[in-house]
């Protein structure tokens, strides 16, 4: 009894961890008072908060520093794609500027003017910037992090946002060190450039700075992994969530994450599918709503870099040819979903839709207790469910014939 009541636990911490304690127990007591139509209004606007949030990251320094570079790089582009922030090391932007992910249009890096130019003094900087308008800043500083770079970081505290500093170019400087001395430990020098940036900042009044160092050219190597934990730790759940769909493809790791964040939408979708106005798949005697299905795996094979426009993108930056990647891309899943397809998939899954009802309250047991006993709900939950393994599969596949790695498999 106690290790069923464990998992169980754990599985429900999985899958509802995008709604809040007192959310869940809203849920509970609304289905108890008034039965599946109170509760479906609730998890409805869940799933349009999911995917209206917006998640706003100012990227800020002095000019010249990389700030443009990691934009690009945080959205999967390179300097010369279109959509690309400009990178030079001249002082460009003139007013706070927009960059949207190319498959997330509602996470949106802000390339923000240098601090500490003629334009922008640091005093008229301050109060000009907007700055309660975002989520989170990274602070963007290289060779070292200056007194521009503090009052900005102080200012930011000040308002009760939370602040990173970054320094770029790492593998750069690693490369001038390198060709300086006979004797060369990666490790040691990595370590010793984050412990000076740490300690000039707290002599300059920043108490426990976090300071991360970035390739310019890699995004993945180095400090990115710890910068980006540290991200996930700090921000709300569903902004979390937010930023880990938009995070590129650069490792199998994320590619986990990203299943990890969306097998949470799967027994929403499911749910909904089961309470409004089901249509029934030509053939089938289960119903399920079509364009719930078509939606929500077209949503997923989106976060997780299947389209067209991510794979050309994933492969430019991995040097390879496009279809050496999408020759490694199988399945009906990648491809148009139809009824038809729909169709075809849930012939498959209705010999398992009954045994299957053990496995969704093992699952999602507050709402799949809930809405567990309708044939829909159980049919959607198992489509559902198995394309995003085919799509998690399929994106492991194509991390590994764009980088040639089995690092930070998680399998």
């Amino acid at each position: 009894m106690g290790g069923a009541s464990s998992r169980d636990q754990s599985a429900e911490a999985s899958n509802t961890s995008l709604f809040s304690e007192d959310e869940l127990k809203n849920l509970k007591s609304n289905f108890e008072s008034g039965g599946v139509e109170k509760v479906t209004p609730l998890i409805q606007k869940k799933v349009n908060d999911l995917d209206n949030i917006e998640l706003n990251i100012a990227v800020t320094g002095e000019a010249g520093t990389g700030k443009s570079s990691f934009i690009n790089a945080m959205r999967g582009l390179q300097s010369e794609d279109k959509g690309a922030a400009k990178v030079d090391n001249k002082e460009t932007t003139v007013e706070p500027t927009e960059y949207k992910h190319p498959s997330l249009p509602n996470v949106i890096l802000w390339d923000l003017p240098g601090i500490g130019t003629v334009k922008f003094p640091a005093n008229k900087y301050l109060k000009e910037m907007k700055f309660k308008k975002y989520d989170f800043f990274i602070i963007i500083s290289h060779p070292r992090f200056t007194e521009n770079d503090v009052k900005l970081a102080q200012e930011i505290k000040r308002l009760g946002k939370k602040f990173y500093f970054v320094r770029p170019k790492i593998d750069t400087d690693l490369d001038a060190v390198k060709r300086e001395r006979r004797e060369f430990k990666e490790e040691e020098e990595l370590e010793n450039i984050r412990s000076y940036c740490i300690t000039s900042l707290q002599e300059a009044g920043i108490s426990s700075p976090q300071v991360f160092l970035i390739s310019k050219f890699d995004l993945h190597l180095y400090d990115f992994d710890r910068l980006s934990k540290v991200l996930e730790d700090d921000l709300p759940s569903l902004k979390r969530s937010v930023y880990i769909l938009a995070l590129p493809n650069l490792t199998l790791e994320i590619v986990e994450k990203k299943k990890k964040e969306l097998k949470k939408r799967v027994w929403m979708l499911a749910s909904l599918s089961g309470v409004l106005g089901a249509v029934p798949v030509p053939g089938v005697s289960l119903g399920c709503d079509i364009g719930i299905l078509i939606g929500g795996i077209v949503h997923f094979r989106k976060c997780l870099g299947l389209d067209d426009a991510s794979l050309r993108r994933l492969a430019k930056k991995a040097g390879k040819p496009v279809e050496e990647l999408k020759a490694v891309v199988k399945g009906p899943m990648v491809g148009e979903i139809t009824p038809d397809i729909i169709n075809r998939l849930a012939w498959g899954a209705t010999a398992v839709v009954v045994s299957g009802f053990e496995l969704v309250l093992d699952h999602v047991p507050v709402v799949g207790s809930i809405f567990g006993a309708g044939s829909s709900f159980l049919m959607t939950y198992k489509l559902l469910s198995g394309a995003l393994d085919d799509l998690t599969e399929n994106a492991r596949r194509v991390v590994k014939a764009a980088f040639g790695t089995d690092e930070n498999d998680p399998k």
